[in-house]
């Protein structure tokens, strides 16, 4: 199993209060922010529909790693 270790930044809170003030001043309602994460969101999207994220998936790619 991957594992990485917590950032400074995450452990002490900065990163959700970040991002909550940037949820309050809809900086991700910004066109120009959508249209930049518009691909990610769709492979993102795309992969959850077909079960890329599903448990017996993730075992495959698991095993797959181990035994290269």
């Amino acid at each position: 199993m991957r594992f990485r270790s917590s950032s400074l930044s995450s452990m002490l809170g900065i990163t959700r209060k970040k991002k909550r003030i940037k949820r309050q001043m809809g900086i991700y309602n910004n066109p120009l922010w959508k249209a930049a994460h518009a691909v990610p969101n769709a492979e993102r999207r795309f992969k959850r529909r077909v079960g890329y994220y599903s448990g017996p998936m993730k075992w495959l790619r698991w095993f797959n790693r181990m035994t290269r």
